[in-house]
């Protein structure tokens, strides 16, 4: 399996002027660690898998998001295990129904994390497992209030994360700050806008401004869309769904239309940095991992699972990867053992976004054979 190495190694943020996290142990002034202790090179501490799953494979091929599972609970679980964890990064839903959908010979996974609508046409088309619950009894780990919204789905996903989509910006270089998707479309900010390469996001937002919703699968107002999106093109400079901070970070652009973790990020990076929920509503996103029917090591992938459902391994998205989290004993462990980061995580709207927020928000659903108009529309906008 080629190992890609896009994903940027977890580089721990100074989240105040006050504020260091110090992850070389798992508790606010532990001890150092002590010579059986199992440590990744980072000097994080590897926690004991809680509980131990016994299995025969010798290695997990996962398949994620770039920048989205620290990288410490990979290597945690091949230390904890002894076996080898294989990772490999897409950056869209659509890279990864390409490898998913094609069988075993291209799609060697044991993992994946789909997000939002692809999870149903994933299961559409049965390309994943339905899981036994007997097998995860992590589960429990998760807040039931924020996983309802993942429907039936459950059957064959396990929550992971979720959150928005909406509009971050520079304070002090933005003269005209946006309240609504309908302001990107401004001459003002001409070549200044970096935008995740999602299809689904973009026309969707699109589709706000015209008031129809992001769902929306009649011809003439995707042609509408069409005409919206091309006048929208000059203003952005670039798509991103790698790390999409980057650029705003460096002073590439102002603007942004990113998630809300990547929101967080660059602001904790740069306090300059305001994150809008759109006036027409934010687009809302929930992201899961599943067991593909041709994963060649399901043992290894029930107790992946459940090694990352713990809330001692899974606080670590609160600093690394922090979006919406859904899983209750991770906030508790933090708040706990990281108060620091429980407290920056939990007192900002970006991170730790209110449920009328959410209820505001839209989600985008599997569309069935529609989906290839959204295919083709996207296509020629990028062309």
């Amino acid at each position: 399996m080629n190992t890609h190495h896009k994903i940027h190694r977890s580089f721990r943020l100074i989240l105040s002027s006050v504020l260091l996290i110090v992850v070389t142990a798992c508790a606010a002034g532990a001890e150092p660690a002590s010579t059986d202790e199992l440590v990744t090179s980072s000097g994080f501490v590897c926690p004991e898998p809680n509980p131990r799953v016994e299995f025969d494979s010798d290695k997990v091929n996962i398949f994620t998001w770039t920048e989205y599972v620290p990288e410490d609970i990979f290597d945690c679980f091949g230390l904890v295990y002894g076996v080898t964890v294989n990772v490999d990064y897409f950056s869209s839903n659509e890279e990864l129904y390409s490898k998913v959908s094609l069988g075993e010979d291209v799609n060697p996974y044991d993992v994946i994390h789909p997000s939002d609508y692809m999870i149903g046409v994933l299961i559409r088309e049965e390309l994943l497992t339905e899981l036994d619950p007997a097998q995860l009894p992590n589960m429990a780990n998760l807040d039931s209030g924020l996983t309802a919204a993942y429907g039936e789905s459950t059957k064959f996903i396990v929550p992971y994360q979720m959150g928005t989509q909406a509009i971050i910006y520079n304070t002090e270089t933005v003269k005209t700050p946006p309240t609504s998707w309908a302001d990107l479309w401004s001459p003002e900010y001409e070549g200044r806008i970096v935008a995740v390469d999602d299809s689904r996001v973009i026309i969707g937002a699109a589709l706000l401004t015209l008031g129809y919703d992001v769902n929306d699968t009649d011809p003439d107002h995707l042609e509408e869309a069409k005409q919206k999106l091309l006048e929208l093109m000059p203003n952005i400079r670039v798509f991103d769904s790698d790390s999409p901070k980057t650029p705003l970070v460096a002073g590439d652009v102002d603007l942004g239309i990113v998630w809300n973790g990547e929101a967080f990020l660059t602001q904790t990076e740069d306090p300059r940095f305001e994150y809008v929920f759109p006036k027409e509503g934010s687009i809302i996103f929930y992201d899961g991992m599943a067991v593909p029917t041709t994963a060649p090591h399901p043992d290894a992938a029930y107790a992946w699972l459940n090694y990352l459902l713990q809330g001692d391994t899974n606080w670590l998205t609160l600093v690394d990867y922090p979006y919406t989290n859904p899983n209750k004993a991770a906030l508790e462990y933090a708040k706990a053992n990281q108060p620091e980061v429980y407290e920056a995580y939990s007192s900002s709207p970006i991170t730790n976004t209110s449920a009328e927020e959410f209820a505001r928000g839209h989600e985008v659903i599997d569309l069935g054979e529609a989906l290839l108009l959204y295919d083709e529309l996207w296509t020629e906008i990028k062309q």
